[in-house]
């Protein structure tokens, strides 16, 4: 099986060394931004997959995992998609602004696989969607450098760095959420993806300095169950945004995608 990683940086990593030592699987190329520390990181693990573009990746693999910046889904994703490949991602922010890839996918035979990341009970909310969900509503606080740069604390010209006690930075639709903290709610987006939708799902975001994990709670209200679900993400020393568990979670969804046993709907 010939994988590719659209995205060399904190997840594409981890996933890539796990791919190039595993029986059967192959890393046969990556995309990343930067060339020359793309080629760093590969020389630092010990691979040797070459550095292609997004046309030649599509080309030469069965599976592209894309973690790359959010402006770069759809130069990623148009040429797989469209060569029939399957996606696996963690971009469920980018996938609700871009929702029409799914029709693009359906129409040339590919397939697009949301990874868990770090969501909790995602197939708890999956299954509540097949009845009816009456409300879902998720609140995340995050340490304050988590969510430095993202266009709505730059909007409202917050200085993070400078607060003390917990602040309310957003609280609004799960689309919404997405435009203002693309870096920061794949969590939220995911959730609205399998459960009631972008509009619907209710979103809280908190910079909180008396964190140091990434925190998400979320409610779900249906007529099959009503349940809450807490999560405490470590953060990567990399990128302190993004939790050490949505790179395992990407490991776990090619491992769905090939292996004679999956758990979890």
């Amino acid at each position: 099986m010939k994988i590719g990683i659209a995205g060399f940086g904190t997840i594409g990593r981890v996933v890539g060394e796990w791919v190039a030592s595993q029986p059967g699987l192959e890393l046969t190329g990556v995309i990343g931004g930067n060339t020359a520390k793309t080629t760093a990181a590969l020389a630092e693990r010990n691979l040797s997959a070459p550095i292609m573009t997004s046309a030649e990746l599509a080309n030469s693999v069965d599976i592209i995992v894309e973690t790359a910046p959010t402006e770069a889904f759809r130069e990623i994703i148009d040429p797989a998609l469209t060569l029939g490949r399957t996606v696996v991602t963690v971009s469920a922010a980018a996938l609700i602004e871009n929702i029409e890839v799914v029709e693009m996918a359906r129409a040339h035979g590919g397939r697009i696989v949301m990874a868990t990341g770090a969501l909790l009970g995602l197939d708890a909310v999956r299954a509540a969607a097949k009845g009816t969900i009456h409300s879902v509503t998720m609140v995340t606080r995050k340490p304050p450098k988590s969510l430095i740069g993202a266009p709505e604390v730059v909007r409202q010209g917050v200085d993070l760095t400078a607060i003390t006690e917990p602040l309310m930075l957003f609280d609004g639709s799960a689309r919404e959420g997405a435009r203002g903290f693309p870096a920061n709610v794949n969590v939220a987006a995911a959730l609205a993806l399998a459960g009631i939708g972008p509009d619907a799902t209710r979103l809280q975001i908190w910079a909180d300095p008396s964190l140091e994990r990434n925190t998400h709670r979320i409610v779900v209200d249906a007529d099959s169950a009503s349940f809450e679900l807490s999560i405490q993400n470590i953060p990567t020393i990399e990128k302190p945004g993004t939790g050490r568990i949505t790179a395992l979670s990407v490991i776990a969804a090619i491992e769905g995608l090939i292996s004679p046993l999956k758990i979890g709907s």
